[in-house]
């Protein structure tokens, strides 16, 4: 999917409380916007954030004492020159830290090259980290999956599976048993760096669980806030089949464990197979305990394994 689109605007109103930031040189390029090619380029949206005085184009530029210092403590003819290159360099945004003032040459060149500068007293490093975080999410890969994602003893769940196997169904039961509930029916699933995907729910449908045969349910409303989380983690999917699909496609014990592609990162995967008279919920509980055992090194299967071949020597 496409990234989203940040403007300098969007950026300027979603950090106003929290950098207290101003706006301080051009107003008129509230429009402006990261160069969709340095995104794509980037290997995440950390990168679209650095300080001036490491020159890559399309960044947001951060000044701090050093980098004013720069750009005003030489001769007329080498400050002009610096800050002329600040151009070329294209930000999308310029970002004055720690307090400082802006050069008068700087105001004016922001004004003439349409180029939106904010001020704030927040460290360079805190804006750094602000802006990186937001960012990363922001022009993450992502993607949106059919399912319904819960916090299961802590660990972030995707449930997928057929149509028609009772996933939302199984979500209430979850949630009556003090599970969360961060989506239900389209998750949407971001890498925010090489190893680590975070799910998030549409604004949409915050809260929202459908149930055939009772329609749309808040689960906010209904359980409380604890119900519910604004993001997790994924760590696992478990999928639910019917029992020919299960016989078909799986095998009973496998040596190995399963794992699906999500956006580049393998996420573990456990498959259930439905039928009447099991209990689902805490299968899938067992299910996160024993992966839990698993990303702790305790292998339930190898173990049995080491016994057998103990057993027959």
């Amino acid at each position: 999917m496409k990234p989203t689109v940040i403007s300098a605007d969007v950026l300027f109103e979603d950090h106003r409380s929290k950098l207290k930031w101003q706006w301080v040189a051009g107003l008129g390029a509230s429009e402006r916007r990261f160069d969709e090619v340095a995104v794509r380029e980037a290997r995440s949206g950390a990168d679209l954030v650095g300080y001036l005085n490491y020159i890559h184009p399309y960044r947001v530029q951060i000044l701090g004492p050093r980098e004013v210092a720069y750009l005003t403590n030489s001769t007329p003819e080498d400050c002009a020159r610096r800050i002329a290159r600040i151009v070329t360099l294209e930000p999308p945004v310029l970002v004055l830290a720690d307090g400082q003032t802006a050069p008068d040459a700087l105001l004016s060149m922001c004004e003439r090259a349409q180029i939106p500068m904010f001020s704030t007293d927040q460290s360079s490093a805190f804006v750094i980290d602000v802006l990186r975080a937001y960012l990363s999410k922001h022009f993450a890969d992502r993607t949106t999956m059919h399912g319904v994602f819960m916090d299961i003893l802590g660990m972030g769940v995707l449930i997928t599976g057929e149509s028609g196997l009772g996933k939302s169904e199984l979500g209430l039961e979850l949630i009556s048993r003090g599970n969360g509930l961060v989506a239900d029916d389209a998750v949407d699933l971001y890498r925010i760096n090489q190893t680590t995907l975070e799910a998030r729910c549409p604004d949409l449908l915050q809260n929202l669980l459908e149930v055939r045969g009772i329609g749309l349910l808040d689960i906010r409303a209904i359980f409380g806030e604890t119900a519910v989380r604004r993001k997790m983690r994924l760590k696992l999917i478990v999928h639910l089949v019917r029992r020919e699909t299960l016989e078909r496609d799986y095998e009973r014990l496998p040596s190995e464990p399963l794992t699906q592609d999500v956006l580049g990162i393998p996420v573990r995967k456990v498959v259930i197979q439905v039928m009447a008279g099991r209990n689902i919920a805490v299968l899938v509980e067992a299910a996160v305990r024993n992966t839990i055992l698993q990303m702790r090194g305790i292998d339930t299967y190898q173990e049995f394994i080491d016994r057998q071949r103990r057993a027959m020597d």
